[in-house]
């Protein structure tokens, strides 16, 4: 199995919001002409070229995506967290057969943007953290929040939520997928590893 560690080119962003180069994002916001996408889209995190199905939710606020073994720690004097994508529990990277979804898990670090409690029925409350991720989506590059948690469960790996539809004026048709008209630039599996192989931090015969 390989662990694939991502380093965080974000630390000079850490202290600004999403949007905070925009003068007046309401006024962008507003003028920019709508675009509407399917319920389930492809999206890539753009530092990785890792593409994963997207669920856009209008019942969820702030996005999540899947992460396992979330563990935060102290970065120059600033709270960060460290988390891993295991390939496997989804299978969405396209491959060439040279190698397993499953012999592949991401690691990330990302400084925290914040923390939220989730209440949950008839179980403890749960705190997640969250990060911003630059993500593509029908050819264009967004940012926005994420929440991390474990999605492997689920069907889609990712969810975007209302703050990413309203920052950047998206409409969901409900009743169809797959409707984006351009693609983001991604990478097979194979290509990925290769890409990464200098940051490889641990590798494992799965044999």
């Amino acid at each position: 199995m390989r662990f694939i560690k991502i380093g965080a080119m974000v630390a000079a962003l850490s202290g600004l919001s999403p949007l905070a180069h925009a003068a007046n994002p309401e006024t962008e916001s507003a003028q920019r002409v709508p675009e509407t996408l399917g319920y389930v889209e492809w999206m890539v995190i753009q530092d990785t070229s890792l593409r994963l199905k997207a669920r856009l939710d209008t019942g969820a606020k702030t996005s999540s995506l899947h992460a396992v073994n979330i563990e935060a720690f102290e970065k120059d004097g600033e709270e960060w967290v460290n988390f891993q994508i295991p390939l496997g529990d989804h299978e969405d990277q396209p491959t060439e057969g040279e190698l397993d979804h499953e012999d592949v898990i991401l690691e990330f670090e990302r400084p925290v943007e914040r923390t939220v409690l989730i209440k949950r029925k008839g179980a403890p409350s749960q705190k997640r953290y969250v990060v911003v991720m630059d993500f593509c989506i029908a050819g264009t590059t967004h940012t926005t929040q994420f929440s991390l948690t474990d999605r492997s469960k689920f069907s889609y790996p990712a969810l975007l939520g209302r703050r990413f539809m309203s920052d950047d004026n998206i409409l969901i048709d409900s009743a169809d997928g797959f409707l984006a008209e351009r693609e983001c630039e991604y990478m097979t599996l194979e290509e990925l590893a290769k890409r990464h192989a200098a940051n490889v931090v641990e590798a494992v015969d799965p044999d």
